[in-house]
């Protein structure tokens, strides 16, 4: 083993623990403007799979999104622009969406059909498909074939976010054995380094010569590592980008004292509280789980991990899908001292009656983010006389932490996620609105629900998701957006 081998175990090791010396990597970033753009995407290693197998890591997915289109896909700011189809339009007031195939070919040069399109789409889809948008898509009627160039997507209801759930990478159009699809970029023939390299899908030939080959700054070193692994090869200038950062990792940018121009956060839509699993016992009856909700003080157990970050006692985010504001639940009324004093009187009175002390089991996932988070729930709840034990992410619990970006600006979404699990009310009436058969009825359903929910307490909301990337000046496509979603084809200028 070499010295510098030896060393670079050494840092990895103190950033996995957190303990890395101030200044131990000073210095001036000066990272070289040529060679392959290399990214370190936090996960396991990228892998062409099938999302209907079941959910794909994020470095497997931003490999899919990067080698397979879909009929449209996200820009560099999270928006919707052409992939498969060069164009489209929306008709009988959302219940079609008509799309006109481009002049798009597979690796083998034969013509991308509107057949081929459809059957990926149906196999997605299907009642044994595990991919994880398949719920979200049951306003879907049937894709249909109408030429060779033109597929319809026929809807039950309409539905605003089709578009944007069409374009994430769980419905890439690919051919199976292995996956392969029609770009914007495609796996290099260049062997070496790590992870996977990844160059533009070139362009049709002009005058039949062959188009030249990409250059180097045009390509996409893709490596799938872990947090404290990806910071080190970032902060030794080996790399360019970290992507897929959430609050397990956040501290170790912090301990590895990357410049704060590096440092994104994107201002990420989603999920980040606790849904009460188990509601057995103390949490059987709904006024406990609010008593444990309103013990939370969230700017306090947030800011323990990051300073500036926005709390929340709502589960939805604003008024997507609602004919009302979102619900204000009943145990977010009073003071947070008001909330714990009827808190410990409750607890007392359990803990009298059943002879026992109190604890909760909370599942979080590893890294020091996450045990920061715990020690803030775990001084919350001993205010009211709980003691907090923290479990694994997977293990049996009472509260796991749901940490989760929704893919499209869906309030059922939120709702169905929130309710892991929730009462039957409240699941019925999601279901409801997953059925109602127009605009105006959904928006009503998405209401009940949301209040129906709120008063089940099945879901402590803390926050937004916390997303970080970290980004070097040479990325100037780079952009923080709703769903912190940043394609490969989109980094910079070159590979466009």
């Amino acid at each position: 083993m070499t010295r510098t081998t030896r060393t670079t175990g050494a840092i990895a090791l103190m950033l996995g623990l957190g303990l890395l010396p101030l200044g131990l990597l000073g210095g001036c970033d000066r990272r070289s403007d040529v060679g392959p753009v290399v990214a370190s995407v936090i996960g396991t290693a990228p892998v062409a799979a099938d999302p209907a197998r079941g959910a794909l890591g994020r470095p497997s997915q931003m490999l899919m999104a990067s080698i397979a289109q879909g009929l449209v896909r996200l820009d560099a700011s999270g928006q919707v622009e052409p992939g498969i189809a060069e164009r489209w339009i929306v008709i009988d007031d959302g219940m079609s969406t008509i799309f006109r195939i481009g002049d798009v070919t597979w690796p083998d040069g034969r013509a991308v059909t509107a057949r081929d399109v459809v059957q990926r789409l149906r196999r997605e889809l299907a009642a044994d498909s595990r991919n994880p948008l398949r719920p979200y898509l049951s306003a879907i009627d049937e894709v249909v074939e109408m030429t060779p160039e033109v597929i319809e997507v026929r809807m039950k209801t309409p539905r605003p976010d089709l578009l944007r759930l069409l374009a994430r990478p769980e419905l890439a159009i690919f051919r199976l054995g292995p996956p392969r699809g029609t770009g914007p970029m495609r796996l290099s023939a260049q062997r070496g380094g790590p992870g996977v390299l990844l160059e533009p899908v070139p362009g049709p030939a002009i005058d039949d010569d062959t188009p030249p080959p990409p250059r180097p700054e045009q390509t996409v070193r893709l490596i799938g590592e872990r947090a404290a692994k990806a910071i080190m090869r970032f902060k030794t200038l080996q790399s360019d980008l970290v992507d897929g950062g959430t609050v397990g990792d956040w501290p170790l940018v912090a301990a590895a004292e990357i410049a704060p121009t590096a440092i994104r956060i994107d201002p990420a839509q989603g999920l980040f509280g606790l849904a009460f699993v188990e509601r057995t016992g103390f949490l059987e009856e709904a006024d406990h789980r609010a008593l444990v909700a309103g013990a939370l003080d969230r700017d306090a157990i947030v800011a323990g991990v990051r300073t500036g970050w926005t709390t929340t006692d709502r589960i939805l985010p604003d008024t997507i899908d609602l004919v009302t504001p979102p619900n204000l639940p009943g145990w977010a009324i009073g003071t947070l001292d008001e909330r714990r004093a009827r808190g410990r009187s409750v607890v007392a009175q359990w803990e009298l009656a059943h002879d026992s002390a109190l604890s909760l089991k909370i599942a979080l996932p590893d890294g020091p983010g996450a045990t920061l988070l715990f020690g803030g729930i775990a001084q919350s709840l001993a205010t009211i006389g709980i003691d907090a034990v923290r479990v694994a992410e997977n293990a049996d619990a009472d509260l796991r932490l749901i940490d989760a970006i929704a893919p499209a600006d869906n309030a059922r979404w939120y709702l169905a996620r929130a309710c892991a699990p929730c009462g039957k009310q409240a699941a019925t009436l999601i279901d409801a609105a997953r059925t109602a058969t127009s605009t105006a009825a959904r928006g009503a359903a998405i209401a009940e629900a949301d209040a129906a929910l709120a008063a089940d307490v099945a879901f402590i909301p803390l926050g937004a998701p916390l997303r970080w990337s970290l980004v070097t000046a040479r990325l100037d496509l780079w952009q923080p957006n709703a769903r912190a979603w940043h394609p490969l084809n989109h980094l910079r200028t070159d590979t466009k």
